[in-house]
């Protein structure tokens, strides 16, 4: 009985950090990028997706558990989507974007699925497994996202030599800034689940208290920072 009990109670706290991680990933694609845009800053989309790759990385370094991944990334595209009721548009609005999201999520996924116990046995594996999982992510958003509701942009790589392109001009960015950030997550996935926290167990108040407000933060910023046109 008691051993079933621990298994709900960690369930549990997974689902939550999914949640954590996803939220504070949508608030990034949400507020960070409106302030990336509005500083005039290059390399937006590198910046987004490495951060992304590093949010994703924290679940992997502290539950060993790549569908986790997937969950996250579902929960930032639903923060993305809350441009649907604050303005009153069509999901369409940020189909392109949120298709980039749920690739990254998949394939890295994949990708860590893949490598198994490879991940946890070293940087350079976890440099690869995040730059390898950004370069494939390009690959099949270049494919995909021209199938569903491309951007300006995306519509200047739909030509003979376009993928060549938009890996010159994204995919390389991203997997260089994926390199780098998955590497730092995984670090930090490892020390909260060293200490605990990531499971809750001696601080569960504290963890579920802290948890709630981060979510409640990330999803109010990103509906007022919609609202303002941020």
């Amino acid at each position: 009985m008691s051993n079933g009990r621990a298994d709900t109670v960690q369930r549990s706290d997974i689902w939550i950090a999914i949640l954590v991680l996803g939220s504070l990933w949508g608030f990034t694609e949400v507020v960070l990028s409106g302030a990336i845009n509005a500083a005039g800053l290059p390399y937006r989309a590198a910046i987004l997706t490495g951060i992304g790759m590093g949010l994703m990385a924290v679940a992997v370094g502290a539950y060993r558990k790549p569908w986790m991944l997937a969950g996250i990334a579902f929960v930032a595209v639903l923060c993305k989507q809350l441009v649907v009721p604050i303005l009153q548009v069509s999901v369409m609005c940020k189909a392109n974007s949120c298709v980039a999201v749920m690739i990254e999520g998949l394939v890295l996924a994949g990708a860590v699925g893949l490598a198994g116990r490879k991940v946890q046995q070293g940087n350079l594996a976890r440099v690869t497994t995040g730059a390898g999982a950004a370069l494939l992510s390009a690959v099949v958003f270049h494919s995909v996202g021209m199938r569903v509701a491309p951007c300006n942009y995306l519509l200047t790589f739909d030509r003979v030599g376009g993928l060549a392109a938009f890996m010159t001009a994204e995919g390389v960015p991203w997997a260089v800034a994926s390199g780098l950030l998955f590497p730092v997550g995984y670090w930090i996935g490892e020390r909260l689940g060293a200490t605990d926290l990531a499971v809750g167990s001696a601080k569960r108040r504290t963890y579920y208290a802290a948890s709630t407000a981060v979510i409640a933060v990330c999803w109010l910023a990103s509906a007022f920072a919609i609202a303002a046109g941020f």
